[in-house]
């Protein structure tokens, strides 16, 4: 097993060859880390990628639809047994490691390591006895905090490879309730948020009230293409190829959105928000169990579920926030089956126009956009492309822009310089071509 080699056959799984010295480098890196750590090579290896957004922004735990892909960067994972009982799990760029022992209480850790915690802990209690020793390494490539997700990236990744480990899916609790690819990414969002997923039971989860986007673009998605999906319950709506004269550039914006602390506060209000709509709904009308289910119950039903949040007084929101917040999911959501379409009929003024009103709907009504997110999308469109949008959790992160394929490279270094220029100290943004790659690949038996 080399770097070379599982580069390689990451290309011949659909993605851009452009990136496969950079995927060599890095299973070079996380290999290098495995022979320190262990006297055995490796028994799997996989590719978990990060997440685009194109539309669809704080829809999916509303129920609501959303347009993502899988972009070439994110986390490479290397993983085998150990002869004792300890799960050990190690940052092979930073040398950081953290160790698992069998009746772990939780607690302990913070950062990345926390992540480790609550999986390992959701996996031992969701399948008792099934505990057994474990090594992983992994290496990432994925802007960290940068809105693409690398958070559920590590989640995904470190769910995959105890589950396979431990034989989890010959298990019968496993088999009851995972029955494919949308099951599948469904229970590790439910890992990540703490919800019960069937008879899964839940907990506390990572602290953030997400929804499942972010996990089907990492499970499902398809090389160069976009999928749709809608949720509660997760849903394949449609899967379009991107025009082949067309190319993602993505940039980040340097500014950490992360889900902790006063963002992780935000971020979940946006979702407590949601909730309170329902309530509002569920209060004086047959019970629904979304927002995105209640507002289409009825032509007029959006409409009735305003007049309720203006005549509303819920201790802690004012009518206009919940008002804000029920105008962007109906105007968001509202926009997935229209891209979808414009993609299918390489539409790009139609994109254009639909990126635009979703980039100012977040900063109007969503408040998750930054300054420094607002100016990337405006200095793309100067920059020349057609369509640029801010995407992910917001409170920081990255915008994609898209551009005509033959000027990509070009186009992500004059957006750059052009962004550093407004702000000089951005020093950790970057800009990248994003084809849409492979989801979830195993690259080893």
């Amino acid at each position: 097993m080399t770097g070379a080699h599982l580069a390689s056959s990451l290309v011949d799984r659909g993605l851009s060859a452009a990136e496969q010295p950079a995927k060599a480098s890095l299973y070079d890196l996380a290999l290098a880390a495995w022979r320190e750590q262990h006297d055995r090579p490796p028994e799997h290896a996989w590719w978990v990628p990060g997440r685009l957004e194109v539309f669809g922004k704080h829809t999916d735990y509303a129920g609501g639809r959303t347009i993502v892909a899988a972009v070439p960067r994110g986390f490479a994972f290397l993983a085998g047994h150990r002869d004792d009982d300890v799960v050990c799990i190690v940052d092979a760029r930073s040398g950081d490691r953290v160790t698992i022992q069998r009746g772990a209480t939780g607690g302990a850790f913070t950062g990345w390591r926390h992540y480790t915690e609550v999986v390992f802990g959701r996996l031992a209690r969701n399948f008792p006895g099934a505990m057994l020793g474990a090594q992983i390494v992994f290496a990432s490539d994925l802007p960290r905090a940068s809105g693409m997700s690398s958070s559920s990236a590590l989640v995904v990744g470190l769910a995959t490879a105890l589950a396979r480990l431990w034989e989890l899916p010959d298990r019968s609790a496993w088999i009851r309730n995972i029955r494919g690819c949308a099951d599948l990414a469904s229970y590790f969002a439910c890992i990540e948020n703490g919800l019960t997923f069937g008879t899964l039971i839940g907990d506390a989860g990572v602290g953030t009230h997400g929804g499942s986007e972010d996990h089907a673009a990492m499970l499902c998605a398809q090389p160069k293409r976009l999928s749709g999906y809608a949720f509660v319950p997760m849903r394949h709506l449609d899967d379009v190829i991107v025009p082949t004269a067309w190319q993602f550039v993505v940039a980040s914006s340097g500014v950490t959105a992360e889900k902790t602390g006063g963002a992780q506060e935000a971020y979940n209000r946006l979702a407590e928000a949601v909730r309170v709509l329902l309530h509002l709904w569920n209060a004086d009308h047959e019970r629904q169990t979304s927002l995105a289910d209640a507002v289409s119950s009825a032509p007029p039903a959006a409409a009735t579920l305003l007049e309720a949040v203006n005549r509303s007084a819920v201790p802690g929101w004012t009518s206009n926030a919940l008002a804000d917040r029920l105008e962007h999911f109906v105007r968001e959501d509202g926009r997935v089956s229209e891209a979808l379409e414009a993609f299918r009929n390489a539409d790009a003024g139609r994109i254009g126009v639909l990126a635009v009103a979703s980039q100012q709907d977040a900063e109007r009504l969503l408040g998750n956009q930054i300054a420094e997110t607002t100016s990337l999308a405006r200095l793309a469109r100067k920059a020349g492309a057609f369509a640029a949008c801010g995407f992910g959790a917001g409170f920081g992160g990255s915008v994609w822009a898209l551009v005509e394929a033959e000027a990509a490279g070009e186009f992500a270094a004059r957006w750059l310089a052009a962004y550093r220029a407004e702000y000089p100290t951005a020093v950790r943004s970057v800009t990248f071509v994003a084809t849409p790659g492979p989801a979830l690949t195993q690259l080893s038996p």
